[in-house]
């Protein structure tokens, strides 16, 4: 357990709580499965009406953020610290499933990295199951985590200075795909033919990948669920910004 300091700061074994402005406080966590459990921990409490007074909760990497605290924030931040974290109750609904076309410029270097045929990567990445850990970097870009250790790879050397909308993209321990053009320096392996439903601002929540969210990626052409559209999850569907 953190021990909060006067100016609602917490600092020692477990999540450290920081005071942000006057009516902020991030928590900061030890792992990405840390996280995601304290994140539905807060949703949990806040929807049970024992969390009053947070305006709204913005899971990051390995941070959570409770913004627009209508109490004083250095008795939320004791109350932060001393939580327990039970492991975080996973989504059993229909999961999103985003349509890929595995033809992205990276997709051979990722073979190689990978040691299999370019073949397989499409069969390894759309036979994982993923979830939404949080969003950021542009609105509806979700990063999502589930490939196993091994298949994690590093960002590109150097950069692009633009990706297209609907690339499906790898580094570090997460898949993302771009809504919209952008500089990028990750690996791209494929691409979505309908880039527009990660973000319509006329849908609510507009992004189409939510923290907590169950997705799953299908070769086009070969889909069997409810397809692009479709969400499960729960969560806020801004993130912490975060360089793609």
């Amino acid at each position: 357990m953190s021990t909060p300091t006067p100016d609602g700061e917490s600092r020692g074994p477990g999540p450290v709580v920081l005071a942000v402005g006057t009516d902020a406080l991030l928590v900061e966590l030890g792992s990405g499965e840390e996280t995601e459990a304290f994140h539905a921990e807060v949703l949990r409490r806040r929807a049970a009406g024992e969390l009053p007074g947070v305006r709204e909760v913005v899971p990051g990497a390995r941070t959570v953020l409770l913004d627009g605290i209508a109490r004083e924030t250095a008795g939320l931040a004791r109350e932060l610290a001393s939580w327990p974290l039970p492991p975080p109750l996973r989504s059993t609904g229909p999961a999103v499933e985003i349509p890929v076309v595995y033809d992205g410029p990276d997709l051979d270097d990722v073979a190689q990295a990978w040691g299999v045929a370019a073949a397989e990567v499409a069969a390894l990445h759309s036979g994982t199951e993923f979830r939404v850990a949080f969003c950021g970097f542009a609105p509806g870009f979700g990063y999502l985590t589930g490939l196993p250790d091994h298949l994690h790879l590093p960002r590109r050397a150097t950069p692009r200075t633009r990706v297209p909308a609907g690339a499906v993209a790898l580094a570090g321990p997460y898949t993302g795909v771009y809504p919209r053009p952008s500089p990028g320096g990750w690996q791209l392996i494929g691409r979505t033919p309908d880039p527009a439903a990660l973000w319509d601002p006329d849908r609510e929540p507009p992004a189409l990948l939510v923290p907590g969210a169950r997705v799953r990626f299908v070769e086009a052409g070969t889909r069997t669920g409810p397809g692009a559209g479709s969400r499960t999850g729960s969560g806020s569907a801004s993130g912490a910004g975060a360089e793609a």
